[in-house]
């Protein structure tokens, strides 16, 4: 599958370097508005999970400035777009509509209009759409969900869910959020997601938090609340800008056990009311090479990435926009009809 990546900050980055491991995978092409970077010095990139920016040879690759350019390129079979996310809906409908298939970093859309116009497009002209959601290929997240998928150990009871970082000092418009939805929608849309995944739709959502976005603060505290009485708290987002870590969390209690892992050192373990203790495994792969190769063997054969269907990332946008408003209304509990 020939590849183009359209956005070279540091998603972009991270997504060439898996993309440099994934097996039928070629870089054709790239797209960014800054000359340094089209020449390959990402040494300025930062990002909130470590590693710096670097120097890259594209040398061998298409260099484009003009996003017509990228999406007329008959080289180019399917586009990475990993630009801000205001630009998300409307760059993939132009490159579904020039008969692309598309990789869309999460979140998929700002809002929910973004998002059903790329399902529609997807639909129309027959390509594989799919947003980049991480944890559905990441170790401790399936690790989780292979352990209560077939519901062996029961219903949900009580989870927890929590990720925070803090507020980033690159990407200007990360701090605009009209440009980015805030800290809260660009961060926890990964949990929300990973609940859609593990859960389906909740019936009702409530939540309180705190935002001034000037000081470095977007947090959030939600509950979603299920049919069968199960409750999932997701909570986090941005404290301050400077050294505070990045981490990111989960405690999942069902009838049977509870299941528990954290960034900051505990690895996916199965605690059962017998006493019993047991590690989990979820794989090694590398998160972002396992979904960059699973949505290229979707576009090869045609089929819609049912591991990742875009359905539920437009979802993950409707019900994170709710979470936003209940915040607003000071933990409100409403219903969840998206």
């Amino acid at each position: 599958m020939r590849i183009a990546m359209l956005g070279l900050g540091f998603m972009g980055s991270t997504h060439l370097k898996a993309l440099a491991n994934v097996r039928d995978a070629q870089l054709v092409a790239v797209y960014s508005q800054d000359e340094k970077k089209l020449a390959g010095d990402l040494t300025s990139v930062q990002g909130n999970i470590g590693g710096g920016g670097e120097r890259l040879d594209f040398s061998n690759v298409t260099q484009h400035r003009q996003l017509e350019a990228v999406l007329s390129d008959s080289d180019v079979e399917a586009v990475d777009i990993c630009l801000p996310t205001y630009l998300h809906d409307t760059v993939a409908v132009e490159a579904l509509r020039a008969g692309k298939h598309v990789l869309v970093e999460k979140p998929m859309a700002l809002d929910a209009y973004g998002a059903d116009r790329m399902l529609t497009a997807a639909n129309r002209y027959k390509r594989t759409l799919m947003a980049a959601h991480v944890l559905r290929f990441w170790p401790a997240y399936i690790a989780l969900r292979e352990a209560i998928s077939d519901h062996q150990l029961g219903l949900l009871r009580f989870a927890m869910f929590r990720r925070r970082c803090a507020a980033p000092g690159w990407g200007g418009w990360l701090q605009d959020s009209s440009r980015s939805g805030g800290g809260v929608f660009d961060l926890l849309i990964h949990d929300v997601d990973m609940c859609l995944h593990l859960f389906g739709r909740p019936e009702a959502l409530c939540a309180t938090g705190y935002t001034d976005v000037a000081a470095g603060i977007d947090c959030i505290d939600a509950q979603l609340f299920y049919p069968h009485g199960g409750v999932v708290s997701i909570t986090g987002g941005w404290h301050h800008a400077g050294a505070y870590p990045f981490s990111m969390e989960y405690t999942v209690s069902v009838e049977g056990g509870t299941v528990e892992f954290s960034s900051a050192g505990r690895s996916p373990t199965l605690y059962t009311p017998d006493g019993a203790e047991t590690p989990l495994d979820g794989g090694a792969q590398d998160g972002y090479e396992a979904e960059i190769a699973y949505f290229i063997a979707c576009a090869n054969n045609r089929r819609q990435p049912d591991l990742c269907p875009p359905r539920e990332s437009a979802d993950a946008v409707k019900i994170m926009l709710l979470m936003l408003e209940a915040r607003a209304r000071s933990g409100r509990k409403m219903l969840c009809r998206i």
